[in-house]
């Protein structure tokens, strides 16, 4: 009997270790297969930190902030990495992507779309897509005033837009989502954080207070007020000082640019409807996509709607590599 216990013991062990390495060799698998790449790159004093999933047309993911990570954009990248080659980075300063120092002498507009360029470059890609989501819809339509002849096409997703006209009325829409229990909660928590508490704790209540106003369902808020504790104020500001400072202003130099765009957001997003239209008369090849039920996560909100969307935009712009 003892030895029988000892073998069955074994026999045992032997199979929890064999569907162990099993699962292991899947995970380092699936692991392989969603990120290729993770790596750093330099543009002058800038480190640059990005990572790659999938193989075929290469989309650069450009998160929205200023001054968020693009953690919150991996299961995008993921999602869409299914069918295309898509790209994720974290901009200058935020993230694992590194300053000596933030000021404007290192935060502005075209040291952002030439740490694209540099990207572009060290990926070995001739012509890519830009997704740009919320700011980064901003900076990818910059790009393409400065670099047209490397975009294939450009999906702007609830897009900041090609000027600053969103600056006279999101503060206004924001605060219009919130009701009274979340503005009182978001004002207590900037109080806080004013005075000194920048704990995750105080950053993810303000989060939560603010979420709502970015979401319909409010299932989302956890997902999103996450993602808000991400935020540098820093880098925020002096993005939006320099976009002041070069009188951030697209449409002129988007006269000649004829690539195919994509612009979609939510019926109720925060981005009013006017600042779609506007970036639809500056990209000439463009087509508008307006969900309902929606504010300004449409992979969220929206998500079957906004997929099929971009499935048959980026089928129709494909890349032969």
């Amino acid at each position: 009997m003892i030895l029988f216990s000892i073998d069955l013991f074994f026999k045992k062990q032997n199979k929890i270790m064999y569907r162990y390495l099993c699962g292991l060799v899947l995970f380092i698998i699936s692991i392989h297969v969603s990120a290729q790449t993770e790596a750093t790159i330099k543009n002058g004093d800038a480190l640059i930190y990005y990572r790659t999933f999938g193989s075929g047309t290469p989309i650069l993911i450009i998160n929205g902030g200023p001054g968020m990570n693009s953690d919150g954009f991996a299961d995008l990248a993921k999602k869409l990495s299914e069918k295309n080659q898509t790209i994720i980075y974290d901009q200058r300063g935020t993230g694992r992507s590194k300053l000596i120092k933030t000021d404007a002498s290192t935060i502005s507009m075209k040291l952002m779309a030439d740490d694209l360029e540099v990207l572009r470059e060290h990926l070995k890609i001739d012509k890519w897509i830009l997704l740009g989501h919320s700011f980064g819809g901003m900076l990818a339509s910059y790009y393409a005033t400065l670099y047209p002849e490397h975009i294939q096409a450009i999906i702007l997703s609830s897009s900041g837009g090609v000027d600053l006209g969103i600056l006279s009325y999101a503060g206004t829409n924001i605060s219009s989502r919130l009701n009274a229990a979340e503005t009182a909660s978001l004002n207590y928590w900037n109080k806080q954080i004013a005075n000194g508490d920048t704990s995750h704790h105080a950053r993810l209540q303000r989060g939560t207070a603010l979420a709502a106003a970015y979401v319909y369902d409010r299932k989302y808020v956890p997902v999103i007020a996450e993602r808000l504790t991400q935020g540098n104020p820093v880098i925020n500001q002096l993005i939006w000082e320099d976009l002041q400072k070069i009188k951030f202003d697209c449409k002129p130099k988007l006269s000649g640019f004829n690539r195919p765009v994509l612009i979609i957001q939510g019926k109720q997003d925060i981005v009013e409807e006017r600042t779609a239209i506007r970036s639809h008369e500056a990209f000439k090849n463009s087509t508008i996509v307006l969900m309902d039920k929606c504010v300004h996560y449409g992979w969220l909100d929206a998500s079957k709607e906004y997929f099929t969307e971009l499935g048959k935009f980026l089928a129709s712009n494909s890349i032969s590599r």
